[in-house]
């Protein structure tokens, strides 16, 4: 148990780390007024959510899902910072930007996890 919580532990530090890393690198160079990085690590971190749950159960992995599922792409995406941003559009009075912005992060999000499982049963088939 201690050993899995590590694992969860040390992956979330890793994760949160990359979303900032992502979050700060886009804001600098698209800018502020839209959450682009969050919409784009939502996308990545459904993406990669696809491939491994592929890759970890077709290679007998699943000892690391919580290392790298739970914890680094736990950490990674961020749904509750989803939320915030499209109350903060809402509230701003850009409820169309926000409606956009809840239903395109959504939507990719899912397709690019399916995406990521399609393109992993392919590869691995």
């Amino acid at each position: 148990m201690m050993i899995t919580l590590f694992q969860v532990a040390l992956g979330g530090a890793l994760g949160a780390s990359a979303r900032y890393l992502t979050n700060t690198a886009v804001m600098r160079w698209i800018g502020p007024g839209f959450p682009y990085g969050t919409v784009l690590v939502n996308i990545v971190g459904s993406f990669l959510m696809g491939v491994l749950v592929v890759s970890l159960a077709h290679k007998g992995g699943m000892r690391y899902a919580p290392l790298l599922m739970t914890g680094l792409l736990g950490g990674f995406t961020t749904f509750s910072a989803f939320s915030l941003d499209a109350f903060t559009l809402w509230e701003r009075g850009q409820e169309a930007l926000a409606g956009a912005y809840v239903f395109g992060s959504v939507i990719v999000s899912i397709a690019a996890l399916i995406a990521g499982i399609l393109t992993m049963r392919g590869i691995l088939a």
